[in-house]
């Protein structure tokens, strides 16, 4: 397998580190960029016209974030899937079908392209096959997609609408659905590929315009574009940091890479030696162009 890694210059998008900074969503009205402080329970964003670095504390575990057609955040907290006004940091919530399994939160998620929002559970113990896939429909019904997965992660709707990539990290394996973008439903289950180990844990997960997925690798210093109908890597990104979270497309053409990061459970010695861990990095003009963001759809 030959590929390339490219150490194209990255840039720092504020002086700010996250303890476990995740979920970057692109907020093409602003021109912002929002992303979350998961331990912190904290939303971030930066709107690059105005210099302006703004943060939201929810005072709760935060998983993921999507915007609704009004500019508000859709979220989910470890106390359920909730409308966080944008403008004052108030919480309604919407559902909450974890209510019953105080042990599990929620983790990463992301809105189809008809604007349903999708959400992963994880155990806080760490235990197997614990958590769940949910899809929140537009009138706010909440249905299971995938039962019994341990570390809900990196989605993705292909660019034709008709496949759904999902990662379970500790599997290794990106999974592949037929996707019904009418009723949302997912079917016909495959493995488009299997990650090597030897690359990090396979994290948060984005699709460019041409079809291509871009894998954020835990304990891996990359992020990295991987071919799902070969499960070739064709190269990747490497940062000064070694947990590298998720990343997402944004810019005025969503020609921009933005990348989260973590810092939690580095040693002293590695702070040391990784003092932008836990940053939002930038890969500007990265050479491809991401998906328009779709947006949380509701009565």
């Amino acid at each position: 397998m030959i590929t390339t890694t490219q150490a194209q210059q990255y840039d720092i998008v504020v002086p700010h580190c996250c303890l476990l900074g995740e979920g970057p969503v692109w907020d093409e009205q602003t021109g912002s960029i929002c992303w979350i402080d998961l331990l912190n329970g904290r939303i971030h964003e930066y709107t690059h016209a105005a210099n302006l670095f703004r943060t939201l504390p929810v005072n709760d575990l935060i998983g993921a974030v999507a915007l609704c057609e009004n500019g508000d955040f859709i979220a989910g907290l470890k106390e359920g899937l909730m409308i966080v006004n944008r403008n004052n940091g108030t919480t309604r919530l919407l559902q909450h079908p974890e209510a019953h399994l105080p042990q599990n939160r929620y983790n990463d998620g992301k809105c189809d392209p008809m604007g349903r929002f999708w959400i992963g559970s994880t155990s806080l113990n760490n235990t197997v096959k614990a958590g769940n896939l949910y899809t929140l429909n537009n009138d706010l019904t909440c249905a299971i997609a995938i039962k019994g997965v341990t570390m809900s992660n990196g989605m993705a709707w292909s660019p034709d609408n008709k496949t759904f990539y999902y990662i379970d990290t500790p599997t290794f394996e990106v999974a592949a659905f037929d996707y019904d973008i009418e009723t949302g439903q997912i079917s016909n289950k495959r493995i488009a590929f299997t990650i090597p180990r030897t690359e990090g844990l396979p994290d948060g997960m984005t699709i460019d315009s041409e079809g291509m997925l871009w894998i954020a690798h835990w304990d891996g210093w990359q992020v990295a574009r991987w071919n799902p109908d070969s499960g070739r890597k064709l190269f990747s990104f490497r940062l000064p940091a070694a947990f590298i979270t998720s990343c997402t497309f944004g810019g005025d053409e969503l020609q921009d890479l933005y990348i989260t990061s973590a810092c939690a459970g580095l040693s002293e010695k590695q702070h040391e030696e990784q003092p932008l861990a836990g940053s939002l990095f930038v890969i500007r003009n990265c050479g491809f162009k991401g998906m328009k963001p779709a947006i949380f759809r509701y009565p």
